[in-house]
């Protein structure tokens, strides 16, 4: 999508550029643009981010302790929400 029609249609939808910055694996990327059709509340909250501080193409997604291929079974995916891990509350930022 052109980025200037991107622009515009974040302020009525989210689109998936904007909604793909909460998948960082920055935690202050990850703890926003949680909405996932209406951009409003993200803007109401303080929780908007328009780009991701590295950029879109050096940005890198995901949960830096689900990157174990092990952890990518099936039977590992369903357990992981009920999991009790320490790990889960730490604050991790990627650092270039």
């Amino acid at each position: 999508m052109p980025p200037r029609l991107d622009r515009a249609l974040r302020l009525v939808v989210v689109t998936p550029e904007m909604h793909r910055v909460h998948h960082s694996i920055d935690r202050q990327e990850t703890d926003s643009n949680f909405g996932f059709n209406l951009p409003w509340w993200d803007r109401l909250f303080g929780t908007y981010r328009a780009q991701p501080a590295l950029g879109h193409l050096r940005m890198t997604l995901g949960i830096d302790r689900f990157r174990d291929p092990q952890e990518l079974w099936l039977h590992r995916m369903l357990w992981q929400p009920l999991r009790n891990d320490p790990a889960r509350s730490a604050h991790q930022v990627n650092t270039p």
